[in-house]
């Protein structure tokens, strides 16, 4: 028998049964519970304007952040709470001081993606409760950089950011919250199942290598930011679902052996969080840029890597970096390189009932130079055109241990094999690097696409590795300490 899909929702707990599996957020809020403030602009999570706040309960703390509502399939939200803009209004019906600030700032032009925007404010309101200090600009653009405004509205509503902690506090209500969440936590596996599908949400390590071999076509389900566009795009009808979020020991962020063990179901955000920590200034900025809050909110680095997208951004660094991918069965453990788990397009070395337990990724090393870059149309969320990764280790001016890893130029995000004998043992200079930037050529067949030309990406990816040298030559300026790169795609 199917348990119901269970969540706090306008102060009472809500049960849905007897829905598809694959029905999103949005689409329940808009057309079964009627709550149309909440708008479907792209149906992909790209434009914002289905956003909401979830919040959810860890280790004893409401955790609230900015969702995308199209691609939430509507089973993940068990055991959640979920904001809409309909909830901002204050008891006295009175405007929420976020609503109050675009209002009074004109943040609104033709409003379709006012709530959008009005839910990621909150949220970034909700962060500064209590505090003092207004929101920064950078902490501002961060928040909004997954909301799209079609009438180039975006100075109105960033002067709303700042302007909204200015005016009379509003409250909210945690403990009410809480108290409703507390009584949604399940001990056991979450099953529901409907239209012929099941809905599998396991707790455990052990339940979840179980379901997987019981079920070895179902489809693995993480922050469903591509899962979700293959139902609402593609239309596809993708079977059984294992659900891998609610298992706590998936959730770990440890260091072991001089790597950084992160576990398949951390979120973007909190992963890229710590190596940053051991990696600031080598892959902050790819952080930020990594798609909006909201995707980075639910979507995982585990899912990220097992998706193994040729145009995907965490692919080329970790490969450059020497990580390894855990992969987990009822049969137990299996360690790989990064670099040796990508077949071909979309094809990788998993045997069946096999599932992503964690990535690995080595710490900083002595002598080690490091660098990634990002080349698109768009600063902000948007998919690379070429992503570069490089690392080497110094030994004086002589190149040790060189690994060159490129994501948008092949059928996967892989190494440069040729370009990296040229360099290993070699002086690092301007004529050892015009010898591997010309072996480039041999080691990728880029393609053309909307995104840019096969000669753009070839000629990118020799302009990203000289700019590599020019940064960590042993005669390069310290001015010269920058790490990422923005260039508009132009042919």
């Amino acid at each position: 028998m199917s348990d119901p899909i269970r969540f706090y929702f306008q102060g009472q707990i809500q049960q849905v049964g007897d829905v598809a599996p694959t029905r999103t957020l949005l689409q329940h809020l808009r057309e079964d519970r009627h709550c149309t403030g909440t708008k479907e602009g792209c149906a992909e999570g790209d434009c914002g304007a289905c956003t909401v706040v979830i919040g959810e309960m860890k280790q004893g703390k409401l955790e609230l952040q900015s969702v995308n509502s199209c691609i939430q399939f509507l089973p993940t939200l068990d055991g959640k709470a979920v904001f809409t803009v309909e909830d901002l209004q204050q008891e006295n019906g009175d405007l929420h001081p976020v609503q109050q600030a675009l209002v009074e700032c004109h943040g609104s032009q033709c409003g379709f993606c006012t709530p959008g925007f009005a839910m990621s404010l909150w949220s970034l309101y909700l962060k500064k409760e209590g505090n003092t200090v207004p929101p920064c600009r950078k902490e501002i653009d961060e928040t909004l950089s997954g909301n799209l405004c079609r009438c180039t509205g975006y100075r109105p509503i960033i002067d709303a950011a700042k302007r909204m902690g200015e005016l009379p506090a509003a409250k909210f209500d945690r403990a009410a919250v809480i108290s409703g969440l507390q009584g949604l936590q399940r001990g056991e596996m979450f099953t529901y199942s409907a239209d012929g599908q099941t809905f599998y949400a396991p707790r455990t390590l052990q339940q979840l290598a179980q379901v997987r071999a019981e079920q070895p076509q179902a489809t693995i389900l993480a922050g469903s930011t591509d899962v979700g566009l293959w139902v609402t795009k593609q239309m596809r009808d993708l079977g059984n679902i294992i659900y891998v979020r609610e298992v706590d020991e998936l959730q770990h962020i440890s260091e072991v052996n001089g790597k950084l063990e992160i576990g398949a179901a951390v979120s973007l955000n909190d992963a890229y969080g710590a190596v940053c920590q051991h990696y600031p200034d080598e892959l902050t900025e790819m952080w930020q840029r990594f798609a909006s809050q909201s995707i980075r909110n639910t979507g995982t680095l585990g899912g990220s890597v097992a998706n193994g997208s040729p145009i995907g951004d965490s692919a080329p660094w970790m490969i450059a970096l020497g990580s390894e991918i855990v992969l987990r069965s009822v049969h137990g453990q299996r360690v790989l390189l990064l670099q040796d788990f990508y077949l071909d397009y979309m094809k990788k070395d998993m045997q069946p009932g096999e599932f992503v337990e964690a990535v690995r990724i080595p710490l900083p090393k002595a002598g080690q130079q490091f660098r990634t870059y990002k080349l698109a149309k768009r600063h902000d969320q948007d998919i690379s055109a070429v992503c570069a990764a490089f690392a080497i280790t110094l030994d004086g001016d002589i190149v040790r241990n060189a690994h060159i890893a490129f994501g948008g130029m092949a059928a996967t995000s892989r190494r440069a094999p040729l370009a990296e004998a040229a360099l290993n043992g070699q002086i690092w200079n301007e004529a050892t690097l015009k010898q591997a930037m010309a072996l480039l050529t041999q080691d990728y067949t880029p393609l053309t696409d909307m995104r840019a030309s096969n000669t753009y990406r070839m000629q990118t990816a020799q302009n990203l590795l000289r700019r590599f040298w020019l940064e960590t030559r042993p005669t390069a300026p310290l001015t010269l300490q920058a790490v990422n790169v923005f260039a508009s795609v132009t042919e």
